[in-house]
């Protein structure tokens, strides 16, 4: 009854079958992988101390930035040197800028310094002057921006002296000199008087991505489920087709349904 399973269509059906489901499976594994993965560095930040509450360390130690040096104070010296107004930034659900500067160390590198955060626009609002001669600061180490990153401006087109994302691979095109793939932000800013005279407030930093229960990490459950779906649902349609073969095999043979094959046969005679 079921010799059918060896005739070329059903070769086809079977190897599909045999690549599709192993696949299928393969797949919500990795992804079930990929979820437990991010689980597993969620209770590893838990049990860590806050980063800023961590001992500052130099910078060069700290990089490059990932989840564990995120967040993580870090100490450089230098001068300061060229200034960007980050527009569209909002702290406290008020809108302003960053105010940032570029940090020449004694190795010609430069370090993007966020010494605080204005309320209002940028070429509007007065800002500050950075402090002149050798400097040492100590910031939050923040990973370079992104796209994806809330606040960036990527449609371009802003004034000389505005920066629409924290990032080197945009200040490399701007300041003569390398910069690091990073940058940090001070969290001593004199913040005690009230924001709107003038005084730079903290921008607090933002906890890395990828370390702890986001989106993306449902997603890779949800996805999960999906690839377990098709490999189910590929099993249950093959056993359908194989089941409705079977019985259309049996009817013909016990002269409940004419044989096609047969009767074409007959026919051409």
């Amino acid at each position: 009854m079921y010799r059918f399973l060896l005739t070329p269509r059903w070769w086809g059906i079977n190897l599909f079958a045999v690549l599709a489901i192993p696949l299928c499976v393969f797949m919500g594994t990795w992804q079930l992988g990929r979820f437990e993965d991010r689980v597993q560095s969620h209770e590893q930040a838990a049990k860590q101390p806050a980063p800023g509450a961590r001992a500052a360390e130099p910078l060069d130690d700290l990089l490059p930035v990932d989840t564990v040096t995120s967040g993580r104070p870090a100490t450089a010296t230098g001068r300061y040197a060229d200034q960007f107004l980050v527009p569209g930034r909002e702290l406290d659900d008020r809108s302003g800028f960053y105010v940032l500067n570029m940090l020449r160390t004694d190795g010609g590198k430069a370090l993007p310094v966020v010494r605080g955060w204005l309320p209002g626009r940028p070429g509007h609002t007065p800002v500050p002057a950075a402090p002149t001669g050798e400097v040492t600061v100590t910031g939050d180490l923040q990973a370079s921006e992104n796209t994806g990153t809330d606040g960036v401006d990527t449609a371009g087109g802003l004034p000389d002296g505005q920066l629409g994302m924290i990032s080197a691979a945009s200040l490399v095109n701007l300041v003569p000199y390398d910069v690091y793939d990073a940058w940090v932000t001070l969290q001593d800013t004199d913040s005690s008087a009230a924001a709107g005279d003038g005084t730079l407030r903290p921008v607090p930093a933002v906890a890395p991505q990828g370390s702890g229960l986001d989106l993306k990490a449902f997603q890779n459950l949800g996805y999960t489920g999906e690839w377990f779906v098709f490999a189910a649902f590929v099993l249950f349609m093959w056993f359908r087709l194989v089941r409705r073969e079977a019985e259309a095999a049996r009817d013909v043979k016990l002269g409940l349904v004419p044989d096609t094959d047969t009767d074409a046969g007959t026919r051409t005679a």
